[in-house]
């Protein structure tokens, strides 16, 4: 990302996100009329006639919150503050000046940062000249715009990087990527803040906290590692408002941008049928899976409990069992590096390439061992195999009848592939050719 980092601040519901996702391009931060629905800092990578920035969405300010989210978003935003070169303080036209604008307006004053006032959903004349009482907010002449309908955005990005140089654009992204996913409440941000060692994301015991996936560097023994914390995950029928339905959409997309999944189970609550759920989107999505099991400082246990918990996990992963598992605390920080020393081993195998000839000599002469059931009075002959792609790895097999060959053979010839081969945490793609 750029070093230059221009964060919007804001009131809950003035148009931040709006605005986050007109500037970046894409819908990227989680928009809804509910206020309050950008909880955590979100942060996107962006650019304007050819000057390169980071840009920071943040939640709604509130001033004097009283409850533990909105304290916790209070927060937030002050780091997120102290982080910017300039910040873009947005208000909302309809509503003209109010007491929360003017406290924030205080606060950006003592935090002695370059503030640009902007003020949202100016959409017509009548609106341009009620937007000057914003003048009392003591931060200079406000820039009026409508994010919604894109109104003066090109002018407002003139004025916004106009102390960035030019720089070149960065090559394109190869560090790792995890996502780190799971139900809510199973401690995905605590297992990040204990990664990173600092506490970036919003950390509460109230489930769906981080509702949007947060990207953060991980800097490890001087490699550099993308952490994507994403939302909860919730089956499609118990999702009740736009903001989760918002949310599993995110996730899912965050499994799309990654290479490895790490899903976190809670140790007191185990595995159930809404983690193999999740289990089945990433193995869809042919990503590298590790299952984390969080929380185990509160288990008790004797010499065999991991081992017992393990095989429990195995017995409901089953065809998914080449899945590898690790016990872990997030609080007390066990284990919590030797998830990273499996991911980037995941990492590995997801890219590796068996040579064609040693493929051959192993795999055709398990085939002549264990040939594959004649069916409808023809014989199978599979005649040669060659690995075509890598990250992730698929197989392709020269076969007589490919339309022949029966699912619970496929499955044999995957496990044979990797107990010769390995790539553990990693989903394999069969797929079968006439010749």
């Amino acid at each position: 990302m750029s070093n230059y980092i221009i964060t919007i601040v804001g009131r809950p519901n003035v148009g931040k996100s709006t605005l986050f996702n007109r500037i970046v391009g894409k819908r990227d931060a989680i928009v809804d009329e509910t206020p309050g629905v950008t909880r955590d800092r979100h942060y996107a990578f962006a650019d304007w006639a050819g000057k390169f920035f980071t840009l920071v969405d943040t939640g709604g300010y509130i001033p004097k919150a009283e409850s533990i989210i909105e304290k916790a978003m209070r927060e937030q935003v002050q780091i997120a503050i102290s982080e910017a070169n300039l910040v873009l303080f947005l208000c909302d036209a309809n509503d003209g000046a109010t007491p929360f604008d003017f406290e924030i307006a205080d606060i950006l004053r003592k935090a002695n940062k370059k503030v640009l006032l902007v003020v949202n959903k100016v959409d017509n004349e009548k609106k341009e000249i009620s937007a000057a009482q914003f003048n009392q907010l003591g931060l200079g002449e406000p820039f009026t715009i409508s994010a919604l309908v894109g109104r003066k955005i090109g002018d407002l990005l003139d004025v916004l990087t106009q102390d960035i140089p030019k720089k070149e654009k960065p090559s394109t992204d190869t560090r790792m990527k995890i996502a780190v996913i799971g139900k809510p409440n199973v401690g995905k941000s605590s297992f990040v803040n204990a990664l990173l060692g600092t506490d970036k994301h919003i950390v509460t015991q109230i489930p769906g906290t981080t509702r949007d996936p947060i990207d953060s560097i991980l800097k490890y023994y001087g490699e550099e590692i993308l952490l994507i914390d994403t939302a909860g995950l919730r089956r499609k029928s118990k999702i009740k408002e736009n903001i989760e339905f918002y949310s599993v959409l995110r996730t899912i997309r965050s499994i799309e941008r990654c290479d490895i999944a790490m899903l976190l189970l809670d140790a007191g609550q185990g595995i159930d049928k809404q983690d193999l759920h999740i289990v089945e989107n990433v193995v869809e999505h042919k990503r590298g899976i590790l299952i984390c099991v969080n929380k185990w400082d509160l288990i008790e246990k004797d010499e065999n409990t991991a081992k017992e918990f393990e095989q429990k996990i195995k017995m409901m992963l089953r065809v998914y069992d080449f899945i590898p598992v690790i016990f872990i605390s997030a609080k007390t920080k066990q284990r919590i590096f030797k998830t990273i020393e499996i991911a980037k081993r995941i990492f590995e195998e997801r890219n590796k390439r068996i040579q064609t000839s040693k493929l051959n000599d192993v795999i055709l002469k398990v085939i002549e061992h264990h040939p594959p059931s004649s069916t409808s009075g023809k014989e199978i002959k599979i005649k040669h195999i060659v690995q075509v792609k890598t990250s992730p790895p698929v197989f392709t097999f020269f076969v007589n009848h490919p339309e022949l060959i029966q699912q619970a053979y496929i499955r044999f010839l995957e496990n044979k592939i990797r107990e010769k081969f390995g790539f553990e945490g990693v989903p394999l793609t069969l797929k079968f050719k006439r010749k």
